[in-house]
């Protein structure tokens, strides 16, 4: 059977996805350092910035830092992740992350969301295709 590669609108969408249960999770678990005003759009639309930020600003970010992401054996991407995501509470308000290490918390739930949502969704697409 033929498999195609995912279209960069899914990809995007379930990034998009990620993002925001991610943030949702983070603000959860830090909710004294980081609010939305229980408002679930806000983290909608805080999901969408940091989905764009991550397809455009981020790659420039682990260019610039090669240097350091080789001599950290990759654990810099903890840092290029806390940025990513403090740059995007500062770019849409509504989303308020007290200081730096707790967009780096976020960023690191984030990631964690990312690696068992794509596990998660691996996982079915094999069970899938064997059937």
């Amino acid at each position: 059977m033929h498999r195609h590669k995912p279209k960069f609108l899914e990809r995007f969408l379930m990034r998009w996805f990620v993002c925001s249960l991610g943030l949702w999770i983070a603000a959860a678990l830090l909710s004294t350092s980081i609010s939305y005003g229980s408002s679930p759009g806000v983290i909608i639309i805080a999901g969408l910035v940091l989905a764009i930020i991550n397809i455009i600003i981020k790659p420039i970010l682990i260019f610039l830092s090669l240097p350091a992401l080789l001599i950290s054996l990759g654990l810099f991407m903890i840092i290029i992740n806390g940025l990513i995501v403090y740059i995007a509470s500062k770019l849409y308000n509504s989303l308020h992350i007290t200081n730096f290490w707790a967009a780096v918390f976020a960023g690191i739930v984030i990631g964690l969301v990312n690696y068992l949502v794509t596990a998660i969704l691996e996982d079915a697409k094999s069970t899938h295709e064997h059937f």
